[in-house]
Formats: structure tokens, sequence, C-alpha cells
């Protein structure tokens, strides 16, 4: 946990109620931004927070911003979006009941993916807890499976160093959500601010401090770089751990240094520049064709802040078969052994790893230009492709052209589903923190809050949204808080009519029997919906051939804007690596070479599956 070693705070010392003490620890905290929806439990803070920017009206740097979304779910999907582009700690403050539990998701979705933010919630007065209160709900019980800290503020004493602390907890270790649950009495309650101080939890600061120490020894150093003298094919994994813990800059300094290509998960995207030759861009489930033969013919893994989770792993026996070594680096010692077992591993931060190997193996010395070559001809060989023929707009298409444009600088934010694969393939990213995707819960309406929060944190830079009808749906009324703020977010929904991942496996493994899936009788007019939410550019495009004007035009737009592409809706995400199964199974398609085409891979996996 962060020390607070400032000097003295100003308003140390002076009486105020326990919403102001919050907004003072917030601003203490650096935020910037608050996103969320105001209500009875929570309004003595939506009033400090109104009374402090009054205050600061001289100097709007020193303000707090206030984001109103339309939903609270929207507001916490807006703060990870703020926290997984900038780095920092997204907030959101909500009421109570319903809007607590409206915010259960972006939790747990935070949670998922090690994303560090605090929810602030109103909860009834003390008195009242567990009568059921109007708009009470058990905030504590609920968040605590879903959060990596929840906090009920039961002394008022407490609130100040307890908003502090949930800071310090959110951002350290492996970061992720807290959850500070505030009774309406403990708002209005007035004390002494103290400007500084937190709670003391002696067991998780010792973890702390012990993570922040854990320094590869020499000797261990040596045995790393022995196992990689051993091996000839050596192969690394970067996961979503390199880029939270800012340690994408010593991972490309790693790779280039030991010449040792890089595949990386879905969340671990950007860690390495996708169009850099090391760089095998993404494995697993639907990664790159050339990225999972490379984990199949490696043999030494060098996984770095990734947790070998299913959608990676797949049948875990089968994964990384030829691998004689395998290395793990997390800075979470549960992750270590808890799907694969490892020849050499080391909890700690991968930045301070790297380094401390770099520097063991300054003067060592292995020719894996063999390895490289057939890197390379993988890269070649297997290479995306699609029908490109098709009078029908591809999806793909849509993406490579949309690439050629942004080049691979834009932060991109997706909903869920086969557009959000779309996306993580067909785009490159040249930098860490570019894409910005709901990994592990796959939350569909994701996207468009997200992208608000990172257009919050990022003004300047080109933000876009690439989502589909379905996922669309789900956070709709987002458009408007985006026009209502001017945030020059750039909207694509790719429409198929459906639920198009869904639709994959049921024409895979349910008989074409697309229940619940097929949209193509709804009614919704996306366009007039946009128009209605003040969108000045909003698009619906159907003609291929107007395919690349409509996307400069779409992208240039100096305002908000929103472009309907509709697409081919029988295109599937490929390659795929069928549910339980291993990369030796994965599909390819018609467009992407396999390693032995016509072997019957579809009919192998006509079975059922009982995982999604």
């Amino acid at each position: 946990m962060r020390a607070h070693m400032n000097k003295r705070h100003p308003l140390a010392g002076k009486r105020m109620t326990g919403a102001e003490m919050i907004i003072q620890v917030l601003a203490q905290e650096g935020v910037d931004t608050v996103f969320g929806y105001t209500g009875g439990a929570i309004l003595p803070t939506y009033d400090a927070i109104f009374r402090y920017n009054i205050e600061h009206e001289t100097d709007k740097r020193e303000q707090i911003q206030l984001i109103v979304p339309a939903n609270e779910q929207g507001a916490g999907f807006m703060a990870a979006g703020y926290a997984r582009a900038s780095g920092k700690v997204g907030v959101f403050v909500v009421t109570s009941g319903p809007a607590a539990t409206n915010s259960v998701t972006p939790i747990r979705d935070s949670m998922a993916d090690s994303v560090p933010v605090v929810l602030i919630c109103g909860q009834v007065a003390r008195s009242a807890i567990g009568s059921d209160a109007f708009q009470e709900a058990p905030v504590f019980n609920v968040m605590s499976p879903c959060a990596k800290h929840v906090f009920l503020v039961e002394e008022p004493e407490d609130l100040e160093a307890t908003v502090r602390t949930a800071f310090g907890i959110a951002r350290s270790g492996r970061p992720g959500p807290v959850v500070i649950d505030v009774p309406k009495d403990v708002q209005n309650w007035e004390g002494v601010f103290k400007g500084e101080g937190v709670l003391r939890f002696r067991g998780y600061e010792n973890r702390m401090k012990a993570l922040a120490e854990a320094r590869l020894l020499p000797e261990e150093c040596n045995e790393f770089l022995n196992l990689l003298k051993k091996s000839e094919r050596p192969l690394i994994c970067a996961g979503g751990g390199v880029i939270s813990g800012d340690a994408a800059v010593h991972l490309r300094q790693f790779s280039e240094k030991f010449q040792i290509p890089v595949v990386t998960t879905l969340m671990g995207i950007g860690s390495v520049d996708t169009t850099n030759e090391l760089s095998l861009h993404m494995l697993g489930m639907h990664g790159m064709a050339y990225a999972n033969y490379a984990v199949m013919d490696c043999d030494f893994l060098i996984t770095i802040g990734a947790r070998f989770d299913d959608r990676v792993a797949g049948k875990v026996q089968e994964f990384a078969p030829n691998a004689r070594f395998l290395a793990h680096i997390d800075i979470d010692a549960a992750e270590i052994g808890k799907v694969k077992s490892v020849t050499w591993s080391h909890v700690g931060a991968a930045r301070e790893a790297l380094i401390d190997i770099m520097h063991a193996g300054k003067d060592f010395k292995k020719d894996y230009s063999k390895w490289i070559e057939h890197i390379q001809g993988l890269k070649q060989q297997h290479i995306l492709n699609y029908d490109r023929e098709s009078e029908k707009i591809q999806p793909y298409h849509v993406i490579e052209c949309l690439n050629e444009i942004t080049r691979g600088e834009a932060i991109v934010c997706t909903g869920v589903g086969q557009h959000q694969m779309w996306a993580a393939q067909y785009f490159d990213f040249k930098n860490p923190r570019s894409l910005l995707t709901s990994g592990s819960m796959g939350t569909m309406g994701f996207g468009l809050p997200a992208a608000i929060g990172a257009q919050i944190a990022f003004p300047d830079r080109l933000v876009i949204d690439v989502d589909g009808d379905g996922s669309m749906r789900m956070n709709l009324g987002e458009l408007e808080t985006t026009t209502t703020y001017e945030l020059p977010v750039k909207v694509m929904v790719l429409n198929n009519l459906g639920d198009g991942m869904v639709r994959q496996w049921q024409r895979l493994y349910f008989g074409n029997r697309f229940s619940g899936s097929d949209k193509s009788l709804r009614r919704k007019d996306f366009v007039k919906t946009a128009e209605s939410d003040g969108f000045e550019y909003a698009v619906r495009l159907s003609d291929k051939a107007k395919l690349k004007e409509t996307l400069q035009e779409f992208v240039s737009f100096k305002g908000p804007a929103f472009l309907e592409v509709m697409v081919d809706p029988e295109a599937n995400v490929y390659p795929m690596v069928g549910p339980g199964m291993g990369y030796n199974e994965m599909i390819t398609g018609d467009y992407i070479a396999g390693r032995t085409p016509g072997d019957g891979l579809f009919e192998k996996t006509s079975q059922k599956s009982d995982s999604f």
C-alpha cells in the first residue's frame, strides 16, 4: 500500500462533513474525473462535489469533472475505460440500492481483468441498515465476492482513512476494484479532517512490501538463463499483467535483446508493437493461426503476467506440447502452477524481473536465427485472410481499411462478440493500453462507455468504439452521454443482424438452430437513434464500393461520429479452437491456410459443447 508522505495538507485540522472529506481525499489522490449517477443516499457527496468545484472556479485544473451517464453500469465502465487507458485509478460514485446493484457488473468485470477502480456507494443511514429501508441493498454481501476489497464505513472517524486506503489497495499488487459503502448519516457527520492516514492491514501491507522488494537473485537469473541456453525455440507469452505493471517497454527490450518472439493474450495486446517482426500477435481460441502453431512448436515457453485461462490454454495437457521448459513470472502467487506446472517461476513485478534478467544476461549469446526464420515462415504461410471477392461487406475488410487510417495509433474499445475478435485480430497496436476490451467477463455493452472513459482520459487522441449491434443495444443510452459532453468518440457498429458469436457456435454445435440469436426482425434504427441523441455525423453504409471513403470521413469528423456498417451476417471468426480442444484441432476456415488442409477438423468439432 502506498505510504502518504506528502507535506501537511493545507486543510488539516479543519472541521468538515464526511462528504467533504471524501472529495478532499479524491483531490488528494489526483482524481480529476468522477463518473456517476446521483440519488437520495449519495446526495451529500454530490453536493460536496458541486461546492468543491465552485471553490476552485478560478483554476479549473483543480476541479473534479463530473460525468453523468445514462445508467450506473455505464458509469462503471467509463471509470474502467479511464483506468485501462490511463493506468490511473478510475472512480465512480452512485447512490444506494438499485444503483449499487447496477454497479456489480463493472466491478466484477474490473476484478476479472485486474483494473483499478474505486466505487463509492451511498447507503441508507446506519440505524436503518438491515430493515429493508427504501433503496437499501446489502452492498457488502453482494460486492464482496466480486471485488478486491469492500468497506462498509460504520465509524465516521474512519471515513477519511478508508477512502485513502481504497486507492492504495486498488492500485497495489495485482490491481483491482475496491468498493466503499458509505451510509448517508456518515456523509452528513462532521469531524476534523486530518489530511493523512490510512487503515492498517498488517498482512496485506507485508505482502505488498515483499512484492515491492521481490527482486531476482543472481542465481535465479542464472537458472533462467541456463534454461534459455538449452532452448532452441524460446517463445514469450505476454499477458495483461505486462501492461498493468507498466512493463511493456522492458518486455520489448527483453524480446529484442534475446531475440525471442512474442505471443500475447487478448489482454496483453499492445505489450509489444504488433508490427514488429518478433510479434506473433494474439494466441488462443481466436488467436492467429501462426501464433498458436508457434506455441505448439516452442521448446521453452516464457509466460509473463498471464494466467493460462481457458481461452488460451484450451486442452491444458496439450498446450505447448513440445515445451521442455516453462517459466512463469506473475505478481500474483496464486497464478503460479494453478493451471500449468512450471520449471522456473518468480512472484513479483514483471518490470523488475525483466530488468534483473537482462542485467544478468548482458553477455548472453545464443543464435536463434533458425527459429526466427521458422516464425517468419509461419506468419507468411498462415496469414489472416477472408473472402475478398464477396459482394457483401466483410467485417474483416472494414477493420483492415480502418487500420490503414489509424496505423496502430488509435485507442480501440470494443463490445463483446465477433466484432471484438475481429478488432483484436485485424488492428495493429503499437502502444500499450490501446485495446480496451472486456476479456475475462466478456461483458456486452462495455465498448461505448469504456470509449467515453478513455476519451476523457485522453481528449486529444483518436478513440474508436468498434461494436456489434447486440452489444450496442446493451448501453445504447450512453450515445447521449457522448454528445452531452461533446466527446469526439467514433462509434462504429458492425451490424450483422444478430448475436454473431452465438450464431457461429449454433452453426458449429447446434445444427443451425438460431434460438434467440437472430435479430433480423428487430426494428431498431441505429442511425436515427444516434441522430436523436445529437450526433451530427450518423451514417449507415451498405455499399462496399464506398467503404474506404466513408471510413475516412467518419474518422476525420471533428466531433462525435456514428457509423453503422451492414456486414455479411454469415461471416465467422477464424481461426477457432473449439472449447476443450487443443491447438492441433484448430479450425482455420476456407481462407486461412491450416497445417493439414482437408483433415476434417469441421467434422471433429461437430459435438455439443458445455462451455461457451
